[in-house]
Formats: structure tokens, C-alpha cells, sequence
């Protein structure tokens, strides 16, 4: 079975769509046998913004914590094109070099990325969009999954997937939120 490392990147952590993704998804993991390591990132201690210092013991912390995991699962809304400001935080001060990558120098200031500490582990992206798939699927809607995916994932060497949910404003029929989590029952079955 594999160990899950879920960061959770919403402000309510109680009782949105966001929580019902993360709670779903850790009620049919727990299961099938996985192991959960979860942190709520608004329910931790503030993750100071990067200001060129060495990393906190609590960053640390997430580090030795995702070492010994094998899946990476992000859950946030996405706002203005971008997961939520704790998650890329998260993202920028914790999956930083040279934990995560590093690069190999070629000539001058021209190189390559060398995966770290999460190389070949896998990672999961849920992102929640207010609107319909038909008015949010543009170029723009790819930036916010591609940007991580492309910008930070694939730098440290993770085998990335995605699961994105739409129409999840409060006046989703019963219907639909079943439908959705249906899709998170599965991918957790998946792993």
C-alpha cells in the first residue's frame, strides 16, 4: 500500500467542496490500506513567504514527512489563474532546490534540472473551478495545471496526473457533486 501526503490548500477545512474532495478521498484510501499524512494548510503554523533564508524546522518537517511518502496529492480551488496563495507558498518554499531539484550546469548560466528527493514518485493535482467546463476550457484554463506541472513537478523528476472538478459553486445539484465524487473515489482506487 502507499503513503499519501495530502496538502490541503483552502481556507475552509471544514465543510466546502475542497474538504469533501479531501475527506472523500482519504476515506476510501484509508480502505484500501494507504496511509495518510495530511496537513490543512490553514490550519497550520503560517509558512513565512520566501525571503532568502535557510528553511524552517517546519519546512523541514514536510520535507522528512514527503520523503517517506509516495504519492504527492495538492487539493485547491483554483483563483485568477493560480492555485490558492497558501498552495503556491507551499509549492515555492517547500518543493525548492536543492530538496527537490537542482541543476547541472552546462556553460555559462545554460543547464538542465536534476530531480532530488521526489524523483519518480508521483504526484496528484486537484483543481476546483466556479464555472462550466465550456466557459473556463481555454488556453488560459491550462495555466494554473500546466504551470505546476511543467514550472515545478517535472523539475523534480514526479510522474504528475490531474483531476479537476467544474461547476463547484454552492448551488451544485446533488447530482453533479455525487458525479464528482465518484472521480475521487476512483482515483483513489487507482493508486
Amino acid at each position: 500500500m502507499s503513503r499519501i501526503f495530502i496538502v490541503y490548500g483552502h481556507h475552509n477545512t471544514k465543510s466546502c467542496f475542497n474538504a469533501s474532495i479531501r475527506d472523500t478521498f482519504i476515506e476510501e484510501a484509508e480502505k484500501l490500506g494507504h496511509e495518510i499524512d495530511l496537513i490543512n494548510l490553514h490550519e497550520e503554523k503560517p509558512i513565512p513567504y520566501y525571503d532568502g533564508s535557510e528553511p524552517s524546522e517546519q519546512i523541514l518537517d514536510y520535507r522528512k514527512r514527503l520523503v517517506k511518502s509516495d504519492v504527492l496529492f495538492m487539493i485547491s480551488p483554483c483563483y485568477n489563474l493560480r492555485a490558492t496563495a497558501i498552495m503556491e507558498n507551499f509549492i515555492d518554499i517547500t518543493l525548492a532546490p536543492k530538496f527537490f531539484f537542482s541543476f547541472k550546469r552546462l556553460v555559462g548560466n545554460w543547464g538542465y534540472p536534476v530531480a532530488g528527493a521526489m524523483k519518480n514518485k508521483r504526484a496528484i493535482m486537484s483543481m476546483s473551478y466556479g464555472g462550466n467546463w465550456f466557459s473556463i476550457q481555454t488556453w488560459f484554463q491550462n495555466i494554473p495545471f500546466r504551470r505546476i506541472k511543467a514550472g515545478v513537478l517535472k523539475l523534480g523528476g514526479m510522474r504528475t496526473s490531474y483531476i479537476r472538478f467544474y461547476e463547484v459553486l454552492p448551488g451544485m445539484s446533488q447530482e453533479k457533486f455525487e458525479k464528482h465524487m465518484r472521480r475521487v473515489r476512483n482515483l483513489a482506487r487507482k493508486l
